[in-house]
């Protein structure tokens, strides 16, 4: 399981492919990390009440969201007259608020080789490596407020999904925001960390997705570990009673995953979602937690087609319970 955790967390296999949505424009707020982009785009009816984040995988880009770059999901929000919200980077980072910018061994940013990928670019700089990570802050605060302040959107009620990385970090900012945020999904997201061998693939997981020092993020069992499991925080979310959609397939390809070492990275890596995600969902029935719907598709791979299809499942849900 660790090989494909670290080769392809982000996605693999087919792809509904949409790129650049020319309706949708940049967004820019200044943060402690520097000026941050965000895509948006508005509503189809123009109201400014009904607002989602979509937040991307390990491998976020620099320069458009995952969602924008592999599928229609940011169209059909906008027809279903919602105000979607595309953060644009973040590779690696969960998310997170991290305890300090990422090096190894003491070595700052910048002493190695820009040309590689993955751990050839451990000693590298870029975002999150020339600055602390402080991705939590950034959504909860910076670009929270900007939307208000500046395009009038509704600062609370809101939604907010991902995909695997993107996955876990939605209910995260669920269970620490109830305010800000109502409903929170899931896709093949890591939602045990603490489980045995997790932290380990993690590790390898961000040291391929550009070559990041996951100690820099959370040290070894310190508390920010515990505060970013799912298993671990759950009663906060029944607490809340926040909708959650939460779901992982078998990770059994479907006709669109023709034969690849992606697909074949993919099925491993649905496969560990899909254990993660099972015991979440044993945690939250011992709280008694009813706020949750469940779907595990007989088949499907960690890929962006399997994200599409869920996401056509969990928008009449979306729409029925935000702003």
């Amino acid at each position: 399981m660790l090989l494909p955790l670290g080769i392809s967390v982000a996605g693999s296999g087919a792809t509904a492919s949409a790129g650049f949505d020319p309706a949708a424009f940049d967004f820019w707020v200044d943060s402690s990390m520097g000026p941050i982009k965000t895509r948006v785009l508005r509503a189809a009816d123009g109201n400014t009440n009904r607002v989602v984040y979509a937040l991307d995988g390990l491998r976020a880009p620099e320069t458009l969201n995952g969602w924008e770059i592999e599928t229609n999901v940011a169209e059909q929000m906008a027809s279903w007259n919602i105000n979607v919200v595309m953060p644009v980077g973040g590779m690696s980072s969960f998310y997170a608020d991290w305890n300090a910018p990422s090096e190894f061994f003491g070595v700052p940013a910048g002493s190695g080789s820009n040309s590689g990928s993955g751990a050839m670019n451990a000693l590298s700089g870029g975002p999150g490596k020339s600055y602390r990570y402080q991705w939590e802050t950034f959504l909860t605060n910076d670009l929270r407020w900007a939307l208000r302040d500046r395009l009038g959107f509704n600062p609370n009620g809101n939604g907010v999904f991902g995909l695997s990385m993107g996955g876990s970090a939605a209910l995260t900012l669920a269970a620490y925001h109830p305010d800000q945020f109502r409903f929170a999904g899931s896709y093949s997201g890591f939602l045990n960390n603490s489980a045995p061998g997790m932290r380990e693939a993690i590790r390898a997981a961000m040291l391929d997705a550009g070559g990041y020092n996951v100690d820099s993020m959370a040290p070894p069992w310190g508390p920010q570990w515990l505060r970013m499991d799912p298993f671990v925080f759950a009663p906060n979310l029944v607490r809340n009673g926040t909708r959650l959609w939460i779901a992982a397939a078998s990770g059994l390809p479907t006709s669109q995953d023709g034969p690849s070492f992606n697909t074949l990275y993919g099925m491993g890596l649905e496969s560990l979602a899909l254990a993660n995600t099972r015991a979440f969902q044993v945690r939250m029935a011992t709280l008694g937690g009813g706020n949750a719907v469940y779907d595990f598709p007989a088949y499907g791979v960690h890929a962006w087609n399997n994200w599409q299809d869920e996401f056509n499942r969990m928008l009449p849900d979306l729409s029925a319970n935000i702003g």
